[in-house]
């Protein structure tokens, strides 16, 4: 059927009112997507940020601490752990930090706490602002002293590591050196937590061996608001 020029008119007014709806949802559609991208450039950046700021802070921490205790790590038979900003003590042939099934601590590791503690608060105070957990950690050995089985063993070793760490709390709190500034600075951010054998420490090399003499320690560990902002901005994220 041939057209008349009339109805060709309104054809190709049809045709170009379409394209232009077309153009303009590609337009909305172009910026949606660049909005998006925007969005996640920034939130990216916000997280590269915080990570930067993070590793400086670990490095200054770690640099500060190795400084203060490297001619001590030796002869208290301890260990500073970059990866966790913690300081891991354990015994040592000729010495126990505990009583076998004890929570008392023994003369031995009171000498190294009472050295130790009081220059660790002031290593940590120069970073105050961005530490929002000292946290004192008993782990054990899988094993249990009258051969009960692994369940068993795990519980009973719950009850002592958190017993032990509430000692190791109670005496650093009541450390006489300890001002009383600094004493209300630590109760808000010093905790106890004993952990059995939920972190067990393996034989170098292997993933399934368990090295029981360095799984039983006691670590004192940073924690500091860097891993809090990163939370907050994924969930925030996941909220959105």
């Amino acid at each position: 059927m041939e057209l008349t020029p009339t109805s060709q008119k309104e054809t190709e007014e049809t045709w170009i009112s379409i394209s232009d709806m077309m153009a303009g949802l590609m337009v909305i559609f172009l910026f949606i997507a660049i909005s998006y991208m925007l969005y996640v450039r920034s939130e990216k950046d916000k997280i590269e940020q915080i990570a930067h700021t993070y590793n400086q802070l670990q490095s200054a921490l770690i640099d500060s601490l190795n400084n203060e205790f490297r001619y001590d790590f030796e002869k208290w038979n301890a260990e500073l752990v970059d990866t966790t900003l913690s300081i891991q003590f354990r015994a040592n042939r000729l010495n126990v930090l505990f009583g076998q099934g004890e929570a008392k601590l023994r003369p031995y590791f009171q000498n190294i706490l009472s050295e130790f503690f009081p220059r660790y608060l002031e290593v940590l105070k120069q970073f105050k602002d961005e530490i929002t957990e000292i946290r004192i950690e008993g782990h054990t050995s899988s094993e249990w002293i009258t051969g009960v089985g692994p369940d068993k063993a795990y519980i009973l070793n719950m009850e002592l590591s958190q017993g032990r760490t509430r000692s190791v709390l109670e005496f650093v709190l009541q450390m006489p050196s300890i001002e009383q500034q600094d004493r209300n600075w630590i109760k808000g951010v010093l905790t106890a937590n004993g952990l059995s054998s939920s972190q067990l420490l393996f034989v170098e090399g292997t993933e399934d061996r368990e090295d029981r003499v360095k799984s039983r320690r006691v670590e004192f560990r940073v924690q500091t608001n860097a891993e809090k902002r990163i939370d907050i901005i994924v969930n925030q994220k996941q909220g959105s």
